[in-house]
């Protein structure tokens, strides 16, 4: 899987979801390690996408010379707008993966990632775990958000990513049987608790040296210190010989 955040990363138009049968449905909560093999990369992603790939699951990507970056949108903080000022001054495209409730209030924001050449994810209508949910009920939870972000917004999404980062092998099945491809990460870090940020420099150096071929970067929009240093991350990627 090659993800081009700057054109239409795959095309997987979303079809009538199909049945899904005796797939295991044992909840796995994703995280991608801390060991890494000689590129840098997360052990544990890696091996997701061996052991995933068929089910269009993927915690990297192909393309070993670029970085993807993407954040989860389950919230408005005040940081998006500068995140996106970032992102054009930078001409960087990244991937916001949207729950229901996002895209239901906070129109404006969602209009302006379409208009710059962001690509929108679906992160479930109500951000629930798809492992708890009866296979009708993980259906209706990708393709809710997905109708009214076509209805909405004229926007079709390609992209799933599972909410609290709980999967299964039977909810990994169910989004591709709705016509999604589903992206974990392969690095990510503590940003999400508001209540208490890492320092600037902190994320920073963390982000960087994590740097490698192929990354799916995991970012929350709440996070002051992601607003932050956004833009100096991107040029640390770039001078490590990155796309981004």
């Amino acid at each position: 899987m090659k993800i081009n955040a700057s054109a239409a990363l795959l095309t997987a138009a979303c079809l009538p979801c199909t049945a899904v049968y005796a797939a295991d449905n044992t909840r796995i909560g994703y995280g991608q390690g801390t060991s890494v093999d000689e590129k840098n990369r997360p052990v544990d992603a890696v091996q997701f996408n061996s052991r995933f790939g068929d089910l269009d699951a993927f915690a990297l990507s192909e393309d070993d010379k670029r970085i993807i970056i993407t954040f989860d949108q389950g919230y408005e903080n005040g940081y998006t707008a500068k995140i996106l000022d970032t992102l054009k001054a930078k001409d960087v495209q990244a991937v916001f993966f949207l729950t229901g409730p996002y895209a239901k209030t906070e129109g404006a924001l969602v209009k302006r990632m379409i208009n710059e050449g962001h690509i929108l994810g679906n992160h479930g209508m109500t951000h629930a775990s798809l492992p708890a949910l009866s296979e009708e009920d993980a259906k209706k939870e990708i393709l809710s958000l997905h109708d009214y972000v076509m209805n909405n917004y004229g926007y079709q999404m390609q992209y799933f990513r599972c909410p609290c980062g709980e999967y299964s092998e039977q909810a990994l099945e169910t989004a591709k049987s709705c016509g999604y491809k589903t992206l974990f990460w392969s690095s990510a870090y503590v940003d999400w608790n508001t209540d208490s940020q890492p320092s600037p420099s902190e994320g920073l150096k963390k982000l960087t040296d994590a740097a490698h071929g192929g990354e799916i970067l995991l970012l929350h929009s709440v996070s002051a210190t992601n607003a932050e240093i956004l833009g100096q991350l991107i040029d640390n990627f770039r001078a490590k010989g990155f796309t981004v």
